[in-house]
């Protein structure tokens, strides 16, 4: 198993609309992207949150299908609108 985390604080440009639209794209690459087995996002209420107000999590099977969701067309469409809306932090690992 390998686990994504992240992580991010909204840049100005990031409207009530641009947040309710990341966290529904986030979702939408369940089912989109193989080898992406579970995905959970949402506003993070953690008072040592440092200002990142939105985390999620995903779960793959391993590295390397992780390494391809990373150059799957439709995560790399989601970064292309999203990049400039987030200020991001990522954690990676194997349990």
């Amino acid at each position: 198993m390998f686990i994504h985390m992240f992580a991010f604080r909204w840049t100005s440009r990031a409207t009530p609309e641009l947040k309710h639209k990341v966290i529904a794209a986030i979702r939408g690459l369940q089912g989109a992207i193989p080898g992406l087995l579970e995905t959970y996002v949402g506003e993070n209420v953690s008072p040592r949150s440092q200002g990142y107000v939105l985390g999620g999590v995903m779960k793959f099977p391993n590295q390397a299908v992780f390494h391809a969701y990373n150059e799957h067309p439709e995560h790399q469409k989601l970064l292309g609108w999203l990049l400039p809306l987030i200020e991001p932090v990522e954690v990676d690992f194997q349990p």
